[in-house]
């Protein structure tokens, strides 16, 4: 117990250690999207230790065609306790009948930053002017597959004014971390959510992009009509929310919802 004092959610995992002692331990079945992975990764190992629940995690995209996407795991019929997702995705989930609307929880929101290879200079971005001259300068320019890289080739670069400059030499990167790519020196570049450019090695991180160019993703979660553990699946998702899990979220790189 001593060990659990000293973190940062004590108080919280003390809570849930108590009601362990009169629920039966389960193992949840958690399928969660790339944005808020690394929160959940970061507290999840202290509810699962806390509670006596196994959390068995599926990783997907909240959207899209492909068969790892959240929607369509749900389509062929597999089972889960929570899912954690793009806020507007999940909303499309419940009104489908799939996910309760009740059980909505939401969890964080996600912002757009740049990195640069580590060890390259870091550009100002801090105003509109700053990150238009960034990048009319570099050479190279790479934004994601997600809804961050379409927001930048369909509206940043018009917002900006540089929409013809930019075409050229930007490209959106398919399937992996933009941060890899600028890593490997084949972008100077990058852009995507923060809290996927952060666990990236081998690149610097410099800014979020202005807040009056910014795109705002909301993360939330839910519990989906066929869940096998739903009253787990609620305590786990009252965690994730929870005050005392606002420093882990916040350390990935994502923003805690105003509540």
């Amino acid at each position: 117990m001593k060990s659990l004092v000293k973190t940062p959610l004590a108080v919280l995992v003390l809570g849930v250690a108590a009601l362990s002692t009169t629920a039966q331990a389960e193992e949840l079945k958690v399928m969660t999207s790339g944005g808020f992975t690394a929160a959940y990764k970061a507290l999840g190992p202290e509810y699962a230790a806390a509670s006596g629940d196994t959390l068995n995690t599926i990783l997907g995209p909240s959207m899209g065609k492909a068969p790892e996407a959240i929607p369509n795991r749900l389509d062929r019929g597999e089972h889960a306790d929570v899912v954690i997702m793009v806020g507007y995705a999940l909303d499309d989930l419940i009104k489908q009948g799939k996910v309760d609307p009740a059980s909505r929880v939401e969890l964080a929101d996600s912002r757009i930053g740049m990195v640069v290879k580590e060890g390259a200079a870091k550009p100002s971005i801090g105003t509109d002017a700053e990150l238009k001259d960034a990048l009319l300068k570099a050479r190279s320019v790479a934004y994601s597959d997600s809804a961050s890289g379409v927001y930048i080739e369909k509206q940043l670069f018009k917002k900006l004014g540089i929409e013809q400059q930019l075409v050229p030499k930007s490209k959106m990167i398919e399937r992996i971390p933009v941060a890899s790519v600028v890593a490997k020196g084949d972008y100077e570049l990058g852009f995507q959510q923060v809290a996927e450019l952060l666990p990236v090695p081998g690149v610097t991180f410099v800014a979020k992009i202005p807040e009056d160019v910014q795109s705002v993703t909301r993360y939330a979660a839910g519990i989906p009509v066929n869940a096998e553990h739903p009253k787990q699946a609620r305590a786990l998702l009252d965690y994730l929310a929870s005050p005392k899990a606002q420093k882990a979220v916040q350390a990935t790189g994502l923003d805690s919802v105003p509540r």
